[in-house]
């Protein structure tokens, strides 16, 4: 009796095939590309007024918020790789109400910008310090730091009462909701850090790696805020936005809501919020308050850092905090 050799003869090889993966050249040289072949569409699109005036607006806001914009992020890298998370924990008292508020008003002279600050509190939280606390310094920091203070002055000249205005009620928002957590929170909301993060690690290629991002990052939801605010002007009919802005509730409300769309770094949205003329100061005070803490990029970043768990209540009552708290603030000092 024979043996029947039952093996299945080898798979003829396979071709491998490549994949076209777009990176930043790629698109780049797009664009490039685009231009040049509509460059007399363009120049021709150009020529109108409406598109000068949107040209306009678009270049003095981005010339005015690029500095601080780098700034900024210069100073948000140097504080996340040279100084020790430890340092935070040994710093804040150990009672957790105690610690709430001093967190937040750390945020007035350690900047870190929103796209530092989620990174910045899980490793705080990871170093001992209570949660409540980490909260109201992710919250504050971006939102009170020096360099947001002196940009707001710039984009309102003769106003400090903005600069003051933005100061107290973001502070107020931020110590409020490490407050609501501290009584309301609770730890299954919460995961741990998962993924490496250019923010956690520490030295120059620490502050290199983070400057990169960080200034990328953010310059690109610059000029998508700048654009948004320059199309808002040439392209709405002003009847529109003052038929908006008339109406003191629904005027807060939108533009709360218009920062949560444009995710604009909290180093130059004071610009943006300067160019939207219509408006009320109380109604810029809600975009100024609530851009640095709720927006959708800093949403995602939460998800990835804490969880969907915390991040669909944390969002959420942030914003109606922020709101009813610039009411509350613009009422009395604007």
């Amino acid at each position: 009796m024979t043996a029947i050799d039952e093996r299945e003869p080898p798979a003829p090889p396979q071709t491998q095939r490549r994949r076209l993966r777009l990176g930043s050249v790629e698109i780049l040289a797009a664009i490039v590309i685009a231009v040049l072949i509509g460059r007399g569409w363009l120049v021709g699109l150009l020529d109108s007024p409406r598109a000068q005036t949107l040209v306009t607006v678009f270049v003095s806001i981005m010339v005015q918020a690029l500095p601080f914009l780098v700034l900024g992020t210069l100073l948000s890298a140097a504080l996340t790789a040279f100084v020790p998370a430890r340092w935070f924990a040994r710093a804040l008292p150990r009672r957790p109400a105690m610690a709430v508020p001093v967190a937040g008003m750390a945020g007035v002279v350690l900047p870190a910008c929103e796209c530092g600050s989620v990174p910045v509190a899980g490793a705080l939280m990871r170093r001992g310090v209570v949660p409540a606390a980490a909260f109201a310094f992710l919250l504050a920091s971006p939102a009170i730091n020096p360099v947001v203070l002196v940009s707001t002055a710039v984009a309102f000249p003769g106003q400090p009462q903005m600069v003051l205005a933005r100061l107290v009620a973001s502070l107020v928002t931020a110590v409020a909701m490490g407050w609501l957590w501290l009584r309301l929170g609770r730890p299954e909301w919460l995961q741990p850090q998962r993924f490496a993060d250019p923010h956690t690690a520490t030295g120059w290629p620490a502050f290199w790696a983070a400057s990169r991002h960080d200034v990328v990052s953010a310059g690109g939801f610059l000029v998508v805020g700048a654009f948004a605010a320059a199309t808002l002007s040439v392209t709405v009919p002003p009847q529109w936005l003052e038929s908006i802005a008339a109406e003191p509730v629904f005027a807060v409300i939108a533009l709360a809501l218009f920062a949560v769309l444009l995710s604009i770094c909290s180093e130059a949205d004071a610009f943006v919020a300067a160019s939207l003329t219509q408006f009320s100061p109380t109604a810029k005070l809600a975009f100024l308050v609530v851009g640095p803490m709720v927006d959708l990029k800093l949403f995602a970043m939460q998800v990835g850092t804490f969880g969907p768990r915390f991040a669909v209540r944390f969002a959420p009552a942030t914003l109606v905090v922020a709101i009813v708290v610039s009411v509350a603030v613009g009422a009395v000092l604007l």
